[in-house]
């Protein structure tokens, strides 16, 4: 059997790619093959292909998604903006309900770039982060992405940006499984030093994660007392965009796994005081 043309290869990958993003769920590596007809070695052998170029990835079950190549050109440009549009009621009531700086972020080449914000009612801890990219692993947006499969850590060395930062693999794996089995994350001086932060997924139709809404603050305002509030208040308008956008939480919880439908708060924010997994006190980056 001769091996397939350059030009019979890209046919190939075209078909694989277009049954994975034509489906609202993640799409098996069998179902892929039952559709397409392709040899079981030529769909692995294309898939990682896609996978290297950012065109499809895996989901923590190994099903396949659209990569981040497709996530970051769906919301750039008139897309971006109108995700901003719809979001910034959302955004407008956490503010008026926190009184903190509210952020909307997306996955962008490798990093957490802050696409709308509200700004705190405070006069201290006012930083215009609109524009902004930030690395993913130390800050609660990048976590966030990062837990729901919205975005992929780049290779190399995690920066280590305050005595706080979390710069194993490993541990930040963990602490990725808590955002996960919480709903929301609370990470505290990771990114900035007296930086706290909260952040939840914001869902579009299916179960896939496209963005991130934080509340973030001073260490002096967002205490231990007041952060339970804080990640309910952050968790239920981040759920009620995404059932705007048209995402449908099961009764039993989302599949995010607790950031909707459960209400996640009754888990972690205003539940067992955890967030994360970890105590706020403990807890990493804005």
């Amino acid at each position: 059997m001769t091996s397939p043309t350059g030009t019979q290869a890209v046919d190939r990958a075209a078909q694989l790619l277009r049954e994975v993003v034509h489906c609202t769920d993640a799409v098996t590596f069998t179902e892929l093959t039952a559709a397409t007809g392709l040899a079981k070695s030529t769909t692995s052998r294309l898939l990682m292909a896609l996978e290297r170029g950012g065109l499809v990835r895996r989901d923590d079950h190994g099903g396949f998604r659209p990569g981040e190549m497709f996530v970051g050109y769906a919301w750039r440009g008139g897309a971006e903006a109108g995700l901003v549009a719809v979001a910034r009621p959302f955004l407008d009531r956490l503010g008026d309900a926190t009184g903190e700086t509210i952020n909307l972020g997306v996955a962008s080449n490798g990093m957490v770039e802050q696409i709308a914000q509200v700004e705190s009612t405070y006069l201290i801890g006012g930083t215009n982060w609109v524009g902004l990219s930030v690395p993913l692993h130390c800050a609660a947006l990048g976590k966030v992405l990062l837990a729901y499969g919205a975005a992929q850590l780049p290779p190399g060395r995690l920066e280590h940006r305050t005595a706080r930062t979390i710069t194993s693999r490993a541990a930040l794996q963990a602490d990725l499984a808590e955002v996960r089995r919480h709903g929301y994350t609370v990470t505290e001086e990771e990114l900035e030093p007296g930086l706290i932060a909260v952040a939840a997924p914001v869902y579009s139709a299916g179960a896939a994660c496209v963005a991130a809404m934080s509340v973030s603050g001073p260490a002096s305002r967002l205490t231990r007392a007041r952060i339970h509030d804080v990640a309910a208040a952050c968790v239920a308008q981040a759920n009620a965009l995404s059932a705007v956008l048209g995402h449908q939480a099961a009764r039993n919880g989302n599949p995010g796994n607790g950031a909707a439908g459960n209400g996640a708060a009754g888990n972690g924010a205003a539940g067992n005081g955890k967030a994360g997994g970890h105590s706020p006190e403990r807890e990493g980056a804005a």
